[in-house]
C-alpha cells in the first residue's frame, strides 16, 4: 500500500523560516486571519518541534514596543504580528517611532479572505471579513518600513521571510512590513517545494569602516584642532562604539555631548563628557563630529560658528528619511561608527607624539571648572525636594537614581522632565540608558518589557508622565507584566497634564490670549487620578507619593518588590503644569 506524500500548509513553512531566520519571539494580537498559524502552531507544539515563543499583548502598542525594547538592547529585530488593518493601525505608531530609532522589527498582519463564495479553503466566513479589506492596507505604515510585501504563495514562504529578516537588519536598520492572505496560509506543499535560505547566502549586509585616506585625514584634522566637539544621540546602540568613543575621547581631549540621546553613548563619569546641550560649546568649537545623530542642535535658538569644520559619520548621514533636513557638514561618511572610531584612534595613536600629548593634557586641564560648575548646578537642581503634592523632578530624579545600580536599565520617556532624569540619573554602562527617537507617546512600558525579556537579571525602570501614561495602554502593559513574569518598575511623574503642550504655545505665542488665563488645553483633571491601582488590578505593586519624607522608603519598596519577582508602579505628585 502507497503511503500518503507528506504536505503541510503554507503557515507551517511560514513558522519554520522564522525560526530559521532567529526570530526568537512573536509579540501577538491574533484574528480569525491567523487560524492555520494557530492550528500549526499547536501541531509543532505537540510534536516537540522549535517555533518563536508567542507572546500575547492585548494591545498592539505593547507588541510593537516589547520588540523595539528587545531589539534596543540585543540589535536582534522580532516579529510582531497584528490582525488584519485593525491591529497594523495600533502599531503605526510604535512602527513610526522603531523607524525613528533604527530598530528592526517584523510586523506582520493577515489579510481579510478575498474568496467570497467558498470557492478555496480559508474563504471569508464571517461578517467582519467584509469590513476588514481596505484598498490599501500597507498605506497605514507605508512611511515607516524599509520594505513591504504581500505573501503569494507558500512556495517563497522561507525566502519572504529571510528576505525580510535581512532587510530589516541591514543598516539603517528598521521595520519591515509583510501581508499574509488566509487562503495563502491554509495551502498545502511538499517539504522539497518550500526551500530554505541560509544566512550565510542571503543575510543582511553589513555597514563598514572609513576607507583609510578617509581615517588619515580625519585624524589629522582632529589632531591640529583646538576645541574640538563630538555632539551623538544613537552611536551607544553598539556597546563597542561607546567603548570607542570614550577611548578616542580621551586620548584626543574632545568634548563629548549627547544631544537628545536615545542610548547612553559615553559614560557621564567620563572627563570628557559635557552634557546634553551643545549651545554654550559650539562658540569656541574650531572642529566638530558628528557620530549617529539626527538632530545635533535646535537651529532656531543655537548656531554654530560659520568656520567650524563638520564630519558627519554615520549610518545614514543624508537622512534619506527626513524630507529636509537642514544641518551643514563638510564631510559625509556612511560607516560603522565603531570600526570608523577605533581607526582613527590608530591612526591618532601613530601620528601623536609628545607635543601633541601635551596639548591634550593642557586642554583636558582646563576643564576641571567646566565640570565643576555642571556638577554644582546638577546639585543645585535637585537641593529643594519641593513642596507637598508638588515635589520637584530633579530632587526625585537624585532619589531614585541614588537607588538604582549601574547596570540598571533606566527608559526614559518623561518628556519635559527629561532633563531631570538625564542629569540626576548618573548612568555609566553601555545600554543602560534608552530614550524615544520618534514622538509617539506611550512607547516606555512596551520597551521595558521588552528590555526585561531581553535581560532578565536586570532591573528595568520606565519613566513617563500622566500624558504618557495614559497613551502606553497601562492595562495591556501590567497584564504582560503579570503573564509573561517580567517585573519592571514605572515611575509616573504626574504634573497634572501635557507641559510640552503648554510650552509649545509659550514660545510662539508667549503674550497671547492662552498665556493671559493660564489655558492651555493641556490639564488632565480629575477627581480621582489613582494610576496605580490599574497596576494593582495587575497584580503589580502599587504607590503614590505626595510628600518629600515619603519618597526614599516608597522607592525601596518598589525596587524590593521587582527583586521579588512582581512589577511595581510609583505614581510621583510633582510640580503642576
Amino acid at each position: 500500500m502507497k503511503s500518503t506524500p507528506v504536505r503541510h500548509t503554507t503557515a507551517r513553512y511560514f513558522l519554520e523560516g522564522l525560526q530559521e531566520a532567529g526570530i526568537k519571539y512573536l509579540f501577538s494580537n491574533l484574528g480569525t486571519d491567523h487560524v492555520t498559524l494557530i492550528d500549526e502552531m499547536a501541531r509543532l507544539q505537540a510534536e516537540g518541534q522549535a517555533m518563536p515563543v508567542v507572546v500575547l499583548c492585548p494591545h498592539e502598542n505593547v507588541a510593537i514596543h516589547m520588540a523595539a525594547g528587545y531589539a534596543a538592547v540585543t540589535g536582534q529585530g522580532q516579529g510582531v504580528l497584528v490582525h488584519v488593518d485593525a491591529g497594523t493601525a495600533n502599531a503605526a505608531m510604535g512602527m513610526h517611532n522603531l523607524m525613528r530609532a533604527r530598530l528592526p522589527v517584523m510586523l506582520m498582519a493577515g489579510k481579510a479572505p478575498y474568496a467570497l463564495h467558498g470557492e478555496v479553503a480559508g474563504a471569508r466566513d464571517n461578517y467582519v471579513h467584509y469590513v476588514q479589506d481596505p484598498f490599501d492596507m500597507g498605506s497605514l505604515v507605508r512611511p515607516y518600513v524599509k520594505w513591504e510585501y504581500n505573501l503569494p504563495s507558500g512556495v517563497v514562504a522561507k525566502e519572504v521571510v529571510r528576505r525580510a529578516h535581512s532587510v530589516m537588519h541591514t543598516e539603517p536598520a528598521g521595520p519591515v512590513y509583510m501581508t499574509l492572505p488566509r487562503e495563502t496560509l491554509i495551502e498545502n506543499w511538499a517539504p522539497e517545494e518550500v526551500k530554505s535560505y541560509s544566512a550565510e547566502r542571503f543575510g543582511p549586509a553589513r555597514m563598514g569602516a572609513l576607507p583609510s585616506e578617509a581615517t588619515q585625514q580625519i585624524a589629522k584634522e582632529l589632531m591640529a584642532s583646538e576645541n574640538p566637539l563630538i555632539i551623538t544621540s544613537y552611536l551607544g546602540r553598539k556597546p563597542e562604539a561607546v567603548r570607542a568613543l570614550q577611548a578616542l575621547a580621551e586620548l584626543c581631549g574632545i568634548r563629548v555631548v549627547e544631544f537628545s540621546p536615545s542610548w547612553l553613548c559615553i559614560p557621564r563619569t567620563s572627563p570628557c563628557f559635557f552634557g546634553f546641550d551643545p549651545t554654550p560649546l559650539l562658540p569656541d568649537t574650531d572642529w566638530g563630529l558628528l557620530l549617529d545623530i539626527d538632530v545635533p542642535w535646535l537651529p532656531h535658538q543655537t548656531r554654530p560658528r560659520e568656520d567650524t569644520r563638520w564630519v558627519h559619520i554615520d549610518v545614514d548621514p543624508i537622512k534619506k528619511d527626513f524630507p529636509v533636513w537642514g544641518f551643514a557638514s563638510d564631510v559625509r561618511w556612511p560607516a560603522d561608527c565603531a570600526l570608523a572610531l577605533r581607526d582613527i584612534h590608530q591612526a591618532v595613536l601613530s601620528l601623536s607624539d609628545d607635543v601633541y600629548r601635551e596639548k591634550v593634557a593642557t586642554r583636558m586641564a582646563r576643564w576641571a571648572p567646566l565640570h565643576m560648575q555642571r556638577q554644582s548646578r546638577t546639585v543645585a537642581a535637585a537641593l529643594e525636594p519641593g513642596l507637598d503634592d508638588a515635589l520637584n523632578p530633579a530632587w526625585f530624579c537624585a532619589q531614585l537614581g541614588a537607588q538604582l545600580r549601574p547596570n540598571d536599565v533606566v527608559v526614559n520617556e518623561a518628556i519635559r522632565n527629561s532633563p531631570a532624569v538625564l542629569q540626576q540619573i548618573e548612568r555609566t554602562e553601555p545600554l543602560s540608558f534608552l530614550g524615544g527617537a520618534g514622538g509617539g507617546l506611550g512607547y516606555s512600558g512596551g520597551m521595558a518589557l521588552g528590555v526585561k525579556l531581553a535581560r532578565p537579571n536586570d532591573r528595568v525602570v520606565h519613566i513617563e508622565g500622566d500624558g504618557g501614561f495614559h497613551f502606553s495602554t497601562p492595562t495591556s502593559v501590567y497584564a504582560v507584566a503579570q503573564s509573561q513574569g517580567l517585573p519592571i518598575f514605572t515611575v509616573v511623574l504626574d504634573n497634572g497634564g501635557w507641559q510640552a503642550v503648554k510650552e509649545a504655545v509659550l514660545r510662539v505665542h508667549p503674550d497671547g490670549p492662552a498665556a493671559k488665563i493660564d489655558n492651555f488645553q493641556a490639564r488632565l483633571q480629575g477627581e480621582k487620578r489613582h494610576f496605580q491601582e490599574v497596576a494593582k488590578a495587575f497584580g503589580a505593586h502599587g504607590e503614590r507619593v505626595t510628600r518629600a519624607h515619603e519618597v526614599p522608603a516608597a522607592i525601596a519598596r518598589c525596587l524590593k518588590a521587582v527583586d521579588e519577582g512582581q512589577a511595581a508602579l510609583l505614581v510621583v505628585s510633582v510640580t503642576k503644569i
